[in-house]
């Protein structure tokens, strides 16, 4: 699966595979939101318009940044959502981020490795608990990056600038030998702006097929 089959893309030397974590190594939590909708009651993406109400500044972000801890973010989103006209419960919509391991990805992640540095770039909180971190506990997974960029961690996250800037300078390397892949556009809509090769990760299978071409490797399933 490592094997190298043609040259980079676009002639550009590549230095650096970024990864973000859940919605791309891991199974997308707007699935598991869409199931809780249904299961409460909820209008179809309710959970998704709160937090794109204020996204700067609203719950969600401040819990990303270390702003908040898990109960003020319950308190707080609960509240943006009653505002937009509905009762959620907070705790339960932070149980949605456990998502499943996509195996495709680990494993195209372990080809990358091989031949460039690996990134991880991801929003996330901190729990206070040592058996999950926002999305799951995935210590082996986490081993396989050179450098992991957490926003609870850093005190900013994506979409800042300031977050790719982190990502970037402890690799050691210009936004122009990296690709990302995220599955919102809203994160890499700053990466490409500086100058990294970025994909869409909504279906994995053509992700993979793209970043075949991005890294010359051969991702086919072994």
């Amino acid at each position: 699966m490592c094997a190298r089959v043609h040259q980079s893309y676009d002639q550009r030397v590549l230095r650096a595979v970024l990864f973000d974590f859940g919605g791309v190594i891991l199974t997308s939590p707007f699935e598991a939101f869409a199931a809780y909708e249904r299961d409460v009651g909820l209008p179809d993406g309710f959970l998704r318009s709160v937090n794109a109400t204020n996204p700067d500044t609203n719950a969600w972000a401040r819990l990303e940044r270390s702003e908040f801890d898990i109960d003020e973010f319950v308190v707080a989103f609960e509240s943006e959502a009653r505002d937009l006209g509905h009762e959620v419960d907070g705790a339960r919509v932070l149980e949605c981020l456990r998502g499943e391991v996509r195996p495709s990805m680990v494993a195209a992640l372990r080809a990358c490795r091989e031949q460039f540095a690996t990134g991880l770039l991801t929003n996330n909180f901190l729990t206070g608990s040592p058996d999950w971190s926002s999305g799951g506990s995935f210590h082996e997974l986490v081993d396989l990056f050179d450098v992991v960029v957490e926003s609870s961690r850093v005190g900013c996250r994506k979409p800042e600038r300031r977050f790719y800037e982190i990502a970037l300078e402890e690799l050691g390397i210009t936004a122009d030998e990296a690709v990302f892949l995220d599955d919102l556009g809203v994160n890499l809509k700053p990466a490409r702006e500086m100058g990294m090769t970025t994909i869409k990760v909504v279906d994995p299978d053509a992700a993979l097929a793209e970043l075949a071409v991005v890294t010359g490797l051969d991702l086919s399933a072994p």
